[in-house]
């Protein structure tokens, strides 16, 4: 078994092994993984943090030894808090990071790093304030950062910035957590998930008080929220049917 870190700001994760492929998901600064599959120029990935997997170009990432990976994944996290930082390389080289990037792994990738990070768990009132951070970030399918995000990393880096795992797409996450019966029982930074004309849970997005909610549809927004879904106060619709509501902490 090989195993990678990340040691660029934004790595694409893709469904095959092309670079025309689907984006499903983004590899951020610092992250490892398990390789699966190496070719000449493609190696399929499991990432430690959520074991989500895909194909990632072999110029973006550098071999680590299985005892760094341990190491590493046996570590508290510690991550970016701004919403841009920067690392130094050799030569006084910059390299951008986004928000919720890995800093434990500065030493392996030979950076050095003096701005804001976090390696204590955050209360879930902190929640809320770490999803402002992301308002009017454009959606993107596969997208984890500021500069585009779709609907599921946005909940997950949210948590995942407080200390909290939980997984990639909405209807894994959706998995996890205590299901309330009704909207009343929330509390702000509890989940809710948004089903198709299928069942299937295709949305996902994070409790306010009074009624609103932050999601990204679009980009990252804010709407009401009541017993039928996501009412769109711009287009006056409700854009989401209610599918059920967890409490992950």
């Amino acid at each position: 078994m090989q195993y990678g870190i990340c040691n660029l700001s934004i790595v694409p994760l893709r469904i095959e092994p092309s670079d025309p492929s689907e984006l499903v998901s983004q590899v951020l600064y610092g992250e490892i993984f398990k390789v699966l599959e190496q070719r000449k120029s493609w190696s399929r990935i499991r990432l430690a943090f959520d074991n989500y997997e895909g194909w990632i170009d072999n110029k973006q990432y550098l071999e680590i030894s299985e005892d760094t990976y341990k190491t590493i994944k046996d570590q508290d996290p510690i991550l970016s808090t701004d919403l841009i930082e920067f690392v130094q390389g050799d030569n006084n080289q910059l390299y951008t990071i986004p928000i919720g990037s890995s800093l434990n792994g500065l030493e392996i990738i030979g950076h050095t790093f003096d701005g804001h990070s976090i390696s204590t768990k955050q209360d879930k009132s902190n929640l809320l304030k770490t999803a402002f951070t992301y308002l009017n970030a454009p959606y993107l399918w596969g997208g984890k950062t500021p500069f585009g995000i779709d609907c599921s990393g946005f909940t997950q880096m949210v948590y995942k910035i407080n200390g909290h795992t939980i997984l990639r797409d909405a209807s894994q996450q959706a998995t996890q957590g205590q299901a309330l019966s009704f909207i009343e029982e929330s509390e702000p930074g509890d989940l809710a998930f948004f089903d198709n004309q299928e069942g299937l849970i295709t949305h996902v997005g994070i409790i306010m008080e009074d009624n609103y909610i932050i999601h990204a549809h679009g980009k990252v927004r804010i709407d009401r929220l009541d017993h039928s879904g996501i009412y769109n106060t711009d287009r006056g619709i409700h854009t989401h049917k209610l599918r059920v509501i967890k409490k992950i902490i």
